[in-house]
């Protein structure tokens, strides 16, 4: 069969991404059988030539780390949201040839929280500082109406942290990692670090605790996010991140409205079969 429209998703490692799992079930269930989803694994370096090599067949591209801020010189135009964390996730490239840069991270929190009922708190505490951080900011920037207390290792971290919470307008305070555990009794915590950096504060998981969104999806359930749960209390995954950012960008690629379920039920299964 001959593919007319193309997408794919970059970054370098690139080979764990499950995008093509989620993008591919979408476009089966929508009838779309000329598209075709792939994974390219590209550096900063590769890049521009990698994009000024695209041709009309190309919709979209998915990208991940570390191409989010590298991709923006190369760009038409880019988001407001995209914009205030200076960060793509996304380009939608038109019959034209012009690139638009979006950010589907930001209102894929947010509706993952959606999901899970959380659309407002009084205040949230965020462990880590690095790239989701400040997405995890943009998207409390819209639903928490009190402080934000970041838990950070280093005080070039924490400076950077509070500059993002000016620039989003989010009222932003910083504490040392070691007191990371007092976080833990926020109404929302969002844990933005990588395998294995939470599992020590388990024990420290308060009786009733408020709720949890840990962006990490494999291993999954993460040792924080298994005690939490032993909590009684509502847990948000990375897959949820995953699948919500994944709907927005089949949609702006598309434009069709995207299988929510199915590309959940997809990346679920994939996941399990990792764990095999």
């Amino acid at each position: 069969m001959t593919v007319t429209s193309r997408a794919a998703v970059l970054g370098s490692p690139i080979a764990h991404s499950l995008s093509p799992v989620l993008h591919r079930a979408a476009y089966a269930e929508l009838g779309l059988d000329t598209w075709s989803y792939d994974r390219f694994d590209i550096d900063e370096a590769a890049l521009p030539g990698f994009v000024e090599g695209l041709d009309s067949s190309w919709a979209g591209l998915s990208l991940t780390m570390p191409l989010k801020r590298a991709v923006i010189p190369l760009l038409d135009r880019i988001s407001d949201t995209a914009a205030s964390v200076e960060a793509v996730n996304t380009v939608v490239l038109t019959e034209d040839g012009r690139r638009t840069g979006d950010n589907t991270d930001i209102p894929g929190m947010v509706a993952a929280l959606r999901e899970r009922g959380v659309d407002k708190v009084e205040s949230a505490a965020i462990l880590g500082a690095g790239a989701t951080a400040s997405s995890a900011l943009a998207a409390l920037a819209g639903i928490c109406t009190g402080p934000v207390t970041a838990y950070v290792r280093s005080a070039a971290r924490a400076d950077e942290m509070r500059g993002w919470g000016e620039r989003l307008g989010v009222d932003v305070r910083t504490a040392d990692w070691t007191d990371a555990a007092q976080g833990l009794r926020a109404p929302l915590v969002i844990a933005t670090t990588p395998a294995g950096t939470t599992d020590a504060l388990a024990q420290a998981v308060p009786e009733t605790p408020g709720t949890l969104f840990d962006v990490l999806y494999e291993p999954w359930p993460t040792v924080l996010a298994s005690r939490w749960t032993e909590a009684g209390a509502p847990v948000v995954g990375g897959l949820d991140l995953l699948v919500h950012q994944a709907v927005l960008q089949v949609e702006q690629m598309t434009g069709r409205d995207a299988p929510l379920a199915v590309m959940r039920a997809a990346g679920e299964a994939a996941l399990a079969a990792r764990g095999r």
